[in-house]
């Protein structure tokens, strides 16, 4: 319990549990709407912001957030209107933010330690500032969320039948696309623009499971991803290995076991 008294652990303690509630919340919309290679597009395509930070020396997460938005406004129309290419074209920004950042990184002068920490994450080195900002947002998800709670239940199960109700469904699509953004964008610094994809959808597939409602799968989504990120931690200060990747290693290890323990009662 000692490590519990250092103030980097303390900052990551509170990082990871920050990250969860946007990743149980928005991560279940996610899942239910079958967006994740959409925002998988996102999460990659945010490497270009960062890129862009550093080229001009700008503050790395708010740049990064504005590219992602402007990213995810982007896909989020290309994804409406050309339904039957949406897959490629998606592709091919995700590639494009990739590609794009890395030139800027390479255009950088000197060497930049910090790239690593955006690929896989730096949950020990989050700072005061990143808590603020993280807090911020989940306070933005939560209550966009409440807000447009209704439309998104709609969307998420029906969104034919939503807009034959005279919902704003296109609207409600862009709104998630930029709530996963924000999502994303929070996550990065928990487990990196690589494995944000996994804590963004496993939490909601294993509280999909005994869920009989939205609200309570999302409930359920954010315990399970506060789960995989304490144990992750500890497991990771305990045998000296990489945060982000420990926290995803749990995760998985859970869902695989899930998944197993289905099969078997079959």
């Amino acid at each position: 319990m000692d490590i519990l008294t250092l103030p980097f652990m303390q900052n990551a303690l509170a990082a990871a549990l920050l990250a969860s509630v946007a990743c149980g919340i928005v991560g279940t919309l996610v899942v239910l709407n079958r967006l994740v290679f959409l925002a998988g597009g996102v999460a990659h395509a945010a490497y270009g912001g960062v890129g862009l930070a550093f080229f001009f020396g700008l503050p790395v997460l708010p740049c990064t957030l504005g590219f992602t938005l402007g990213s995810s406004v982007a896909m989020s129309t290309i994804a409406r209107k050309y339904k039957e290419k949406a897959d490629t074209v998606i592709g091919v920004l995700w590639a494009a933010g990739m590609a794009f950042g890395i030139i800027l990184i390479d255009l950088t002068p000197g060497y930049n330690v910090d790239l690593m920490s955006f690929l896989f994450g730096s949950i020990l080195t989050v700072s005061s500032f990143d808590l603020w900002l993280m807090f911020g947002l989940d306070v933005f998800i939560v209550g966009v969320t409440i807000l447009a709670y209704p439309g998104l239940l709609s969307i998420s199960f029906d969104a034919e039948y939503a807009e034959s109700r005279g919902l704003p469904a296109s609207f409600l699509h862009t709104l998630l696309v930029c709530m996963a953004a924000l999502s994303i964008v929070m996550i990065i610094r928990v487990v990196g623009l690589i494995l944000v994809i996994a804590l963004l959808t496993i939490p909601p597939f294993i509280a999909e499971r005994k869920a009989h409602s939205l609200a309570t799968m999302m409930g359920a989504a954010v315990f399970w991803s506060m789960l995989f990120c304490m144990l992750g931690l500890f497991i990771a200060y305990w045998f000296n290995l990489t945060s982000g990747a420990s926290i995803i290693a749990v995760a998985s290890v859970t869902f695989f076991t899930v998944v197993g323990f289905e099969q078997l009662c079959k």
